[in-house]
């Protein structure tokens, strides 16, 4: 994982630094910023491979980003371009007379040799993610894809939110990143579907759908594990699909939707216990959903071998391999 701060360097050379090293050589962009601003000029910035793409995220101040016709020249790049904008709305131009607003929490996706220009709307800085996927035929099952612009997914469409689920996911802990190579593969195939590059029957496809559909199903759970009343139907109808569809994504994962929740209620309860010492046990267990304190007691000590009272005075470690059986056993 490569990571880089302006913090290190002198004030006077941060933006120049930041628009040769990150700017031209490593995104192949140009920059500009009013001159008067550059002293107070702040960038940070993380990359790490996923399988053959780069998860890159970056925090800076406001500038204006632009890849012409000069730069695609000068640093080519047949790949598709999945970004984020966690924050910092602003326009994109993409050449035209098509300008479109890209507001926080959109998505974009597109050709990366294709020009484009953004202004960003604010002048206190953004958080920007993106992912850079080389083509291949078999990623993109031969679709055209060479004259697709850059442009952000419709926001409230179901296929933008199984791809938003997925890329965060990815994010939660970059270090992790690794592991979601696959995801990549059904973010791109389920972007191109959006833009009407796929038919929607392919098999490929269904593949795709399927792990969009568990994502954002595990989300939900992540979101409403606090509501004791949380049930596979409130999910299913969530995201527009039976709850037959809804059982169906959990089976190849080995762990119900009864069961993966309870998982995080408690994986959740084990980290609350030990961070928030302050709050009593009783008290966190129905933060974390479960409406019967002896259940929880014991599920929590089948699952991790101690007692909610012990666990407070143990750093929590990661979920434990064979938590899955433990847990079934003791529903």
């Amino acid at each position: 994982m490569l990571t880089f701060s302006t913090d290190a360097l002198r004030p006077q050379d941060r933006f120049e630094h930041w628009c040769d090293v990150r700017g031209k050589s490593l995104f192949g962009v140009t920059i500009e910023l009013e001159r008067d601003k550059r002293p107070d000029f702040r960038g940070h910035f993380s990359a790490t491979p996923v399988g053959d793409a780069v998860l890159a995220e970056m925090s800076a101040s406001s500038y204006r980003v632009s890849r012409t016709s000069t730069d695609i020249a000068r640093v080519p790049s047949n790949s598709l371009q999945l970004a984020w904008q966690v924050r910092g709305p602003g326009h994109l131009n993409i050449g035209g007379d098509r300008v479109q607003f890209v507001r926080n929490g959109d998505l974009v996706f597109g050709h990366s040799n294709l020009p484009y220009f953004s202004t960003p709307e604010r002048t206190d800085g953004f958080h920007f993610v993106s992912l850079k996927i080389p083509v291949t035929s078999e990623l993109v099952l031969g679709a055209r894809i060479e004259d697709a612009p850059p442009v952000a997914l419709a926001r409230d469409a179901r296929l933008t939110r199984l791809v938003g689920a997925m890329f965060r996911v990815m994010t939660r802990d970059p270090a992790q990143a690794g592991q979601f190579a696959d995801e990549v593969t059904h973010m791109v195939r389920l972007a191109l579907l959006a833009r009407g590059r796929l038919r929607p029957r392919q098999g490929e496809i269904r593949a795709a759908l399927h792990a969009g559909y568990l994502h954002a199903a595990r989300e939900i759970l992540l979101r409403d594990l606090h509501r004791a009343a949380l049930t596979p139907a409130a999910v299913a109808t969530e995201l527009g699909i039976s709850l037959r569809q809804l059982h169906a994504l959990f089976e190849p994962t080995g762990l119900s939707f009864a069961r993966t929740l309870t998982a995080a209620r408690l994986k959740e309860a084990r980290r609350l216990l030990y961070a928030m010492q302050e709050r009593g046990i009783d008290e966190i267990a129905f933060a974390c959903g479960f409406d019967s304190i002896a259940t929880f007691y014991r599920v929590f000590r089948t699952t991790y071998g101690m007692t909610p009272g012990d666990a407070r005075r143990v750093p929590p470690q990661d979920q434990p391999a064979n938590s899955a059986n433990r847990i079934a056993t003791a529903r």
